[in-house]
């Protein structure tokens, strides 16, 4: 005697991967600011893996920073296709001073 169960949870099953492959690429709710985002935020951009986010992370701790959005170019891995698309979602605002260091 078979289960009756099983037909639907096999096409539960099946149905799943075919949902998720159609949504759309993950993209943040608000502009990711190149100065102070973490790696786990810079992975919420489109294309950005933890490689990529962590090679941002240390090019801004190397160079002091990013005046502009356009210098995410520099960074290892990041062509100006990938740029064009990361764009929308991009600042480069300063990073807040310490207030040891502010005068």
């Amino acid at each position: 005697m078979s289960n009756p169960l099983t037909p639907l949870a096999l096409a539960l099953a099946l149905a799943l991967p075919l949902s998720a492959a159609g949504q759309a690429p993950r993209a943040p709710q608000r502009p990711v600011n190149l100065n102070t985002a973490t790696v786990t935020e810079l992975m919420q951009l489109p294309r950005i893996g933890q490689k990529t986010a962590e090679r941002i992370v240390g090019f801004r701790k190397q160079h002091g920073g990013f005046q502009r959005p356009e210098e995410l170019m520099n960074v290892k891995g990041i062509g100006e296709k990938s740029y064009a698309k990361l764009k929308p979602f991009l600042a480069a605002t300063p990073a807040p001073r310490p207030a040891a260091l502010k005068r």
